[in-house]
C-alpha cells in the first residue's frame, strides 16, 4: 500500500496518519461540513468532503468513504475506532471494492460483534465465562436467574458502552428491567437480543491487547486496567494492571490469544475480561479494532500498533514472537472529555478560547483540536488523551498529575479536575478499586461544598496574617461575611 484513506476524524485520524507518513505511505482524510478546517484534514496529503455534519450523513456512510478511496487512488482503508470500525458489512464492502481493509476479516468482526456468538466461539478453548444464559427468551432467562442467584446482569448481545445493560437485584424486578434492556438495545443497535449473566459485584475491568497476522501467528501485548468508568465507559486506563501476579498475567494473556484464535483473527484487537476479588477472570467480549486506550500499551512495549496493523494488512508476518515482547515501566492515560464532571458528566460545547498542551519527557498527548476551534455537538465529546509514562506506577501517576496542572483548556468544561480527583484518591493510588469507583467515591455536591469551604478558610487566613492586628481590614470582614452566609446555605 502506497496510499491509505482514514475513515475517521479527530485525534485517531491524526494518530494513524502520523505512523503512515513515517512508513512513507500517503494519506487521505475524509471530512464532514463541521470538520472542514480540522487538523486531520490539513495534515493529510489529500482530503475529500463526504457530507453534512451529522455522522449518519457522512462518517457512517460507507459508500461515500469507499468512493473517496477509489477516487483518490487509495489502496487501503483504516477505520480507526468508532463509526464503521466494527461493521462487518463495511469491511466486506471494502474488500468487494478491491481495497484492503486495515482490520480483521468480516467473519471475525461478525462473530465477535455478537457477545453470544463470541462466547460460543471461545468455548472450544475452555475460556472462563461468567455463568449466564445461552439466549434471551424471558421465561428461560428468568428461570436461569433463579438458578444462578440474584443479582444478575442483563446485557445487549450486539452492543456496548452500557446501552441495553441492566442490573436485576430480585425476581420482582426482572420483567421490567428485561423490557427496558431490550428497548435500549433495539434503539441503540437495531437488535433487541439480550442475555443474562451472574452479576459480579466488585469487578475489575481488565483487557488484553492482541496482534495476529495471516500466517497463524498470534501474540498478546499484556493487559490494561480500565476499571475507572462513568456510565460503563472508560475514562482512565493504565498498563499494566497493578493487581495481577505474573502467573495471572500469563494466564489471562494466553486466554486472550485463544479467543483470537477461535475466530481466526487478523490484526489488532482487544479481549476484555471481568476480574473478581480473588483474581478469577471471565471473558466478556472482544473489540475488533484499535482501542482508544492503545497508547498505554505502546508505551510499555515500544510497539507501534498502527504500524503493525498496516503491515499485517499488507500480508506480512509479525516481526516478533511472544518471548520477544517485554513489559517495561508503567503508563497511565486520562481521557479528556468536553464534559461537566460536576453535573453527571453532561457534554459541553463551545469555543476553545485557550488551549495549551503540556510538553515534557514521558508525556504524550493525542488530540484533534487547536486553540480557537469550536467543539461540535455531533460527535463524541473527547478532546484529547493525556498519557504519562515512567519507570513505576507511582512516578507515572505523579507525572500525569503535573501534566494535568500544565494543561490549559478554557472555553468548555472538561474532565481534567476529575482526573486529578481520581489520581489523588487513596483507593486508586493503592490499586484497591473496581468498576464502582465513580459512583462509590465521586460525589460532586460534597466536593463543591468542600472546595468552597477550603476557599473561604484560605482567604480568611491569608487576609488575617497579611494585616497587622490593630489595623481594620475591610477585605477580611467581607470574606468573613461571605463565609457565614455560605455556612448557612450549606446547612
Amino acid at each position: 500500500m502506497k496510499k491509505i484513506l482514514i475513515a475517521n476524524r479527530g485525534e485517531i485520524a491524526l494518530r494513524v496518519m502520523r505512523t503512515a507518513k513515517e512508513m512513507g505511505i500517503k494519506t487521505v482524510a475524509v471530512f464532514s461540513e463541521v470538520d472542514r478546517v480540522s487538523p486531520h484534514v490539513r495534515f493529510a496529503d489529500e482530503a475529500v468532503f463526504i457530507g453534512a455534519s451529522p455522522s449518519k450523513e457522512s462518517y457512517l456512510v460507507g459508500e461515500k468513504i469507499i468512493a473517496a478511496a477509489k477516487a483518490t487512488g487509495a489502496e487501503g482503508i483504516h477505520p480507526g475506532y468508532g463509526f464503521l470500525s466494527e461493521n462487518a458489512h463495511f469491511a466486506k464492502a471494502v474488500e468487494d471494492a478491491g481495497l484492503i481493509f486495515i482490520g480483521p476479516t468480516p467473519h471475525a468482526i461478525e462473530v465477535m460483534g455478537s457477545k453470544l456468538a463470541a462466547k460460543e466461539a471461545a468455548k472450544q478453548f475452555n475460556i472462563p465465562m461468567v455463568p449466564g444464559s445461552e439466549g434471551a427468551i424471558n421465561d428461560v432467562a428468568k428461570a436461569l436467574c433463579e438458578k444462578i442467584g440474584y443479582p444478575v446482569l442483563i446485557k445487549a448481545s450486539a452492543g456496548g458502552g452500557g446501552k441495553g445493560m441492566r442490573v436485576v437485584n430480585s425476581a420482582d424486578e426482572f420483567e421490567e428491567q428485561m423490557q427496558r434492556a431490550q428497548s435500549e438495545a433495539r434503539n441503540a443497535f437495531g437488535d433487541d437480543n439480550v442475555f443474562v449473566e451472574k452479576y459480579v459485584g466488585s469487578p475489575k475491568h481488565i483487557e488484553v491487547q492482541v496482534l495476529a497476522d495471516s500466517h497463524g501467528n498470534i501474540v498478546h501485548l499484556f493487559e490494561r486496567e480500565c476499571s475507572v468508568q462513568r456510565r460503563h465507559q472508560k475514562v482512565l486506563e493504565e498498563a499494566p494492571s497493578s493487581c495481577l501476579t505474573p502467573e495471572k498475567r500469563a494466564a489471562i494473556g494466553e486466554a486472550a490469544v485463544n479467543v483470537a484464535r477461535s475466530c481466526n483473527y487478523r490484526g489488532a484487537g482487544t479481549v476484555e475480561f471481568l476480574v473478581d476479588e480473588q483474581l478469577n477472570f471471565y471473558f466478556l467480549e472482544m473489540n475488533t479494532r484499535l482501542q482508544v486506550e492503545h497508547p498505554v500499551t505502546e508505551m510499555i512495549t515500544g510497539i507501534d500498533l498502527v504500524r503493525e496493523q498496516i503491515n499485517v494488512a499488507r500480508g506480512e508476518k509479525l516481526p516478533f514472537t511472544q518471548n520477544e515482547i517485554h513489559l517495561s515501566g508503567h503508563a497511565v492515560e486520562l481521557r479528556i472529555y468536553a464534559e461537566d464532571s460536576f453535573n453527571n458528566f453532561l457534554p459541553d460545547i463551545g469555543k476553545l478560547v485557550e488551549y495549551k498542551k503540556p510538553e515534557s519527557a514521558g508525556i504524550r498527548v493525542d488530540d484533534g483540536y487547536e486553540e480557537g476551534m469550536d467543539i461540535p455537538i455531533y460527535y463524541d465529546p473527547m478532546l484529547a488523551k493525556l498519557i504519562a509514562y515512567s519507570d513505576t506506577r507511582e512516578n507515572a501517576i505523579s507525572k500525569l498529575l503535573r501534566a494535568i496542572d500544565e494543561y490549559k483548556i478554557v472555553g468548555v468544561k472538561n474532565t481534567l479536575s476529575f482526573g486529578k480527583f481520581v489520581l489523588n484518591h487513596p483507593s486508586f493510588t493503592s490499586g484497591n478499586f473496581d468498576t464502582n469507583f465513580v459512583p462509590k467515591y465521586f460525589h460532586p455536591n460534597e466536593l463543591v461544598q468542600q472546595n468552597e469551604e477550603d476557599f473561604f478558610v484560605a482567604a480568611l487566613a491569608a487576609n488575617l496574617f497579611s494585616k497587622t492586628a490593630n489595623k481594620a481590614d475591610s477585605a477580611t470582614t467581607t470574606v468573613a461575611t461571605k463565609y457565614s452566609k455560605w455556612k448557612e446555605r450549606a446547612k
